[in-house]
């Protein structure tokens, strides 16, 4: 029987392993752990990655939300709309903020915000005079949301809108790189993100000057300069040792998502044909970037123990989706408001991906799958 992980960070570490451990010793020799020089290269790299015109790091993914909203004018008492079926660090920047999360259904075959729901939901706000300010579009997965339709159902009630690419490193949308659709992007770093440090850290990228000068004074307590403070911000800094690790790995990136893309195929292949299983829906115009390998059955439970027991490791995102989570009760929302995410979290089940594993590894996966459906279907 094979083990195969859900994501192979010491296979990866393996091969760069003399780069980052280089990287590293020259922060440690330089002694420049906070704001030094790695930072600042690793900002203009990553934004000429993104093909945007600033960059700038944060402590990690959640922080890089919670500045972006506050950037651009996000505050106490406004409604940011998103998605339920996300991760909790989208809506826990908004509520970081004094501002309350509004919940939209999505699309049910990509997943992702449905744009007709969502301007019905801003007209129905707006109809009551609420003060709704601004969308969080998640990317997904690695896919992209329909940027086009969002941005200008925004535009036309004013509404400000926040990417959140946390899963969408060197995704595109119609040729253009998340990272450039939206008042500003969000991104993580998180080790087991496409692009990971070895520890917490994030991003956010925008073409706008004035935010990315509000984001840079916010993340460093509100200041211009040492011991001047134009306003109250955070300790929301990128450090020196995690920049460098960033540096190295984001020249493999190109690299590392072409081979997850090759995966994604081999994926399709091995299960095509089976009309018990929902493979991931790519909509026109997307480059999808593959965080996550994510299939639909209707016994995922299942499906998910009898691949465990033949070695293979798999994950669930998300379970609970956060309109039904306690966190968020006071909200008052019920089972069955937004269907089509309720009904997704019950199927879907993640398969191990990234740049690391092998054909064999996915054809081993993928005639397991077909065994358990030939037994279950």
């Amino acid at each position: 029987m094979q083990k195969i992980p859900f994501m192979n960070l010491p296979a990866q570490y393996a091969k760069i392993k003399p780069e980052i451990q280089q990287a590293i010793n020259g922060v440690l020799d330089s002694a420049s752990f906070i704001m030094g020089p790695e930072v600042q290269l690793f900002e203009q790299e990553f934004a000429s990655f993104c093909r945007a015109r600033y960059c700038v790091g944060v402590s990690n993914g959640t922080d890089a939300l919670i500045l972006a909203l506050e950037a651009v004018g996000v505050g106490p008492g406004d409604l940011v709309i998103t998605v339920p079926n996300t991760f909790i660090a989208t809506t826990e920047a908004i509520t970081r903020v004094g501002a309350k999360p509004v919940f939209v259904d999505i699309n049910p075959d990509t997943l992702l915000i449905d744009p007709h729901r969502l301007e019905d939901r801003i007209k129905e706000l707006v109809g009551k005079n609420l003060p709704v300010k601004a969308v969080i579009a998640v990317h997904l997965y690695g896919q992209p949301c329909p940027m086009d339709d969002i941005n200008e159902i925004a535009g036309r009630y004013g509404l400000k809108v926040i990417e959140d690419a946390a899963q969408a490193h060197g995704a595109e949308f119609k040729g253009q790189a998340v990272g450039t659709l939206a008042d500003a992007a969000c991104f993580s770093f998180y080790p087991g993100k496409n692009l990971g440090a070895y520890g917490d850290a994030g991003a956010v990228v925008t073409n706008n000057q004035q935010v990315a000068q509000r984001i840079a004074m916010l993340r460093n307590h509100g200041r211009t300069q040492k011991y001047e403070h134009l306003m109250e911000g955070y300790n929301c800094r990128l450090d020196s040792i995690q920049a460098a690790v960033l540096r190295v790995k984001l020249k493999y990136l190109d690299r590392w998502t072409e081979q997850r893309i090759v995966n994604a195929r081999h994926y399709g292949e091995g299960l095509a044909g089976l009309s018990s299983i929902k493979l991931p829906a790519v909509a026109q115009g997307v480059k999808h970037v593959y965080h996550l390998y994510v299939v639909r059955v209707k016994q995922r439970e299942a499906l998910q123990k009898y691949l465990k027991e033949a070695g293979i490791s798999t994950g669930v995102h998300y379970p609970i989706p956060l309109h039904l989570q306690p966190a968020y009760r006071y909200l008052g929302y019920r089972p069955g408001d937004f269907p089509v995410a309720e009904e997704a979290s019950r199927e879907i089940l993640s398969l191990p991906m990234d740049a690391e594993i092998s054909r064999d590894q996915i054809d081993y996966i993928s005639q397991c799958v077909k065994k358990w459906l030939s037994r279950n279907d």
